[in-house]
């Protein structure tokens, strides 16, 4: 045999650690592909470069990252054991925790984890030019996002499912995790307002899109209750039934829109709020089989198929990137779409889809009560990160070929913009960039759009670059509007399922806290506590949101600055978890896979939140923004985005509110991580392992069969 397959004792290795002579040529392969097209990203300058070389770079690096990476962490630092039963197991009861198959659980997950932010972030963030995010989104999530995402869903687990808040009480102390609690259900609050504000704002107004999404409700029940009551453990069966009929739901939405059932399905933002509030509830106290994980596992079909139709069509169309490699913007700071330099801004920016905290908060929740066994951290954990990572990918791409001139007259603000063509292609010439007025009104006649000037936010941009490829490929330019209201749909569904998801996790956050104070509250199958924690979550965010949609400035949107500082915070929070048990469990030689990531985060969260209080640029800094507008209060100046000196004063209240929000959320999350660093010192001068807040061992009775490639028992610690 081989001198490679011997060990340094010179016995034979087992069969499934020798690597055959076709995996080798295989990864050899795959290696090289992807060096080759970073290689041609990185050195390629002053001529276009094809978005093909994005997208094999991309997914060259997720292969070797899920095949090396992921399996050492999992096989030397976590070391699952699936003789050890887990909570889905131990604890069932039918609502939160039950044993689910793992595909199913991988589309729930991620699902649940896959927002706004692998949609919108990167189209923001193409100011700065392609390759930054690029770089960012693919090493940001192999080192960070998805090792966060897997060791956090592997703490939870072995902690009966314990939610993020909780575990910090328990594993850092009363004083730091305190402040953790606080910190992460606040946070929630903020980010789950957020979401539901883009799916308001994506289905206001929209009959095919309110069909298409409320379609997926009964659909999901009839799948919840075939796979469980009438055809149990049929998945195949069940997934084919499940994507026929979302099918039809999304032609059916088509027809639709063009019928005289149209104004029924046209709903008013305040409208939609009620549904989603009402929604929201519902998924949460309802068995999670029932209706929360088949929705979200017939959304992925949807997520996971556009996504890769657009793959297809970006490898078949090879649209050139109209996005400068690296922008003036970067270094500048003085970009039209957002103010700040690359660091911090681009790594607040570009959240979900790289690094994400509120991926921790479903790490958490839902999906620990729902694995059945502990290998499958790994491919829920990590692979469906690298997933939402590579949507990050194609959301950037679209926005990249997008040309340059167009890309800033949607997105820069309207103040700058003005309301017409004329204005609009003035600034962005001021801009450096080119767009001719009638270039503008035929862009938006294309999607059959009044106008795209001044549409920011992310969303409407990903919508017309995702027409431009699928239209370059399938049916032409005629086919643009089609192509531009599906995206827009598309969008509503993928975000929706983080809602529902979100405030279920909000749910059992709420009852770890309460419960510290009531034990009965605290146990997740009591249907008192159950339905309380669920109507004040709900109500939570739902006030926000509801203020938000009647008002402008107010609510949510008083609170939408802080949702990347914020999020990237609650990563903070669960990194520093993260490196604290591995220490305190005796694992200090590995600390550093998560504490790398932590110091890393630490470091863009801490100088964007001191950049935010105390900048003295009112683009960047929320004070100095209040003094600016009350200084225009003073002298009877109305500036934008305020229309009266009523906004003039709501302004000054959103820049102190949100001033003072970042200033407290960075000193409790300062206060975690200097609690945790305590902790962990006294570990490491501690002879042994301090004693965690782990579940005993309980033999598992499921018989599960080896999932290829992944040793069936680990190594029990």
């Amino acid at each position: 045999m081989p001198s490679s397959a011997l060990p340094e004792n010179g016995h034979q290795l087992p069969e499934k650690y020798r690597i055959a002579p076709r995996s080798i040529l295989l990864w050899a392969t795959v290696s090289l592909l992807g060096a080759g097209a970073w290689g041609v990203l990185a050195l390629a300058r002053g001529e276009e470069i094809s978005a093909v070389w994005l997208v094999v770079a991309a997914l060259g690096s997720y292969a070797i990252a899920y095949r090396f990476y992921s399996r050492w962490i999992a096989r030397r630092v976590l070391r699952p054991d699936d003789r050890r039963a887990t909570p889905a197991e131990r604890l069932e009861d039918g609502v939160d925790f039950q044993p689910t198959d793992r595909r199913v659980l991988l589309g729930h997950h991620f699902a649940a984890i896959a927002g706004a932010g692998p949609l919108v972030g990167p189209v923001l963030a193409a100011q700065m030019g392609y390759l930054p995010g690029t770089l960012w989104i693919v090493a940001g999530v192999i080192f960070a996002g998805a090792v966060q995402d897997m060791v956090v869903l592997f703490l939870s687990m072995r902690r009966d499912g314990k939610s993020l808040g909780q575990m910090a009480r328990e594993e850092i102390g009363r004083v730091g995790g305190a402040a953790a609690l606080v910190a992460v259900f606040a946070i929630m609050i903020i980010l789950l307002g957020v979401l539901a504000l883009v799916v308001v704002n994506a289905l206001a107004h929209s009959p095919w899109g309110t069909f298409s999404v409320a379609m997926t409700i009964p659909i999901a029940l009839f799948m919840g209750f075939w796979l469980h009551r009438i055809r149990p453990g049929r998945v195949v069966e069940t997934s084919l039934i499940g994507v026929a009929l979302l099918l039809l739901a999304i032609v059916g939405g088509s027809w639709v829109q063009e019928s005289s059932l149209a104004g029924a399905f046209t709903l008013s933002p305040t409208t939609l709020v009620l549904c989603l509030v009402g929604y929201g509830f519902v998924a949460s106290v309802l068995p999670v089989w029932m209706l929360l994980a088949p929705r979200d596992y017939l959304s992925t079909f949807m997520k996971i198929g556009t996504i890769a139709l657009l793959a297809v069509g970006v490898v078949v169309a090879a649209p050139v990137m109209r996005a400068e490699a690296v922008s003036d913007f970067a270094s500048t700071g003085a970009g039209p779409v957002f103010a700040g330099s690359l660091f911090p801004f681009l790594f607040i920016t570009i959240a979900c889809g790289a690094l994400s905290g509120f991926h921790a908060l479903v790490a958490s929740g839902t999906t620990p009560k729902l694995i059945q066994k502990e290998s499958q951290v790994r491919l829920i954990g990590y692979g469906a990160m690298l997933m939402e990572s590579f949507v990050a990918i194609m959301a950037l791409i679209a926005a990249a070929t997008l040309e340059p001139g167009l890309y800033y007259a949607m997105n820069a603000p309207a103040g700058l913009l003005g309301t017409t063509a004329e204005s609009a292609s003035q600034a962005v010439a001021g801009l450096g960039f080119t767009v001719t007025p009638d270039q503008l009104t035929q862009a938006a006649a294309a999607v059959e759009e009044q106008t795209l000037i001044a549409r920011s936010g992310g969303a409407p941009t990903l919508a017309v670059g995702m027409s431009e490829i699928f239209s370059g490929v399938f049916g032409g330019a005629a086919t643009k509007a089609f192509w531009y209201h599906f995206a827009i749909m598309f969008e509503a569904l993928f975000i929706l399922t983080t809602v529902d998801a979100g405030t279920r996790v909000g749910r059992f956050m709420l009852q770890d806290m309460l419960g510290n104070v009531w034990k009965p509250i605290g146990r997740v199958n009591w249907k008192p506590g159950i339905w309380l924690c669920s109507g004040l979550v709900v109500a939570a965010w739902g006030y926000f949101l509801y203020t938000g949609a009647t008002d402008p400035l107010g609510g949510i949107n008083q609170l939408f600055p802080l949702f990347g500082i914020a999020n990237q915070l609650l990563a903070a929070v669960a990194l520093t978890v993260c490196t604290t048990v591995l220490i305190k469990s005796g694992r200090l030689r590995w600390a550093w896979v998560t504490g790398i990531p932590l110091a890393w985060v630490v470091a863009i969260t801490f100088t964007a939140g001191w950049q935010k209080v105390f900048s003295d640029d009112p683009k960047i800094g929320f004070f100095a923004q209040r003094t600016k507008y009350a200084d225009g209060i003073a002298t009877g100046q109305v500036l934008p985005p305020a229309k009266t000196l009523d906004d003039m004063h709501t302004v000054v209240t959103n820049s102190t509110v949100d001033g003072v929000l970042i200033a407290l959320f960075l000193l409790l999350v300062a206060s975690v991580i200097v609690n945790a660093t305590v902790v962990c010192v006294r570990a490491i001068r501690t002879p042994g392992a301090l004693p965690t807040t782990e579940a005993p061992y309980v033999e598992s009775r499921l018989d599960m069969p080896e999932q290829p490639g992944e040793p069936l028992v680990g190594a029990r610690s």
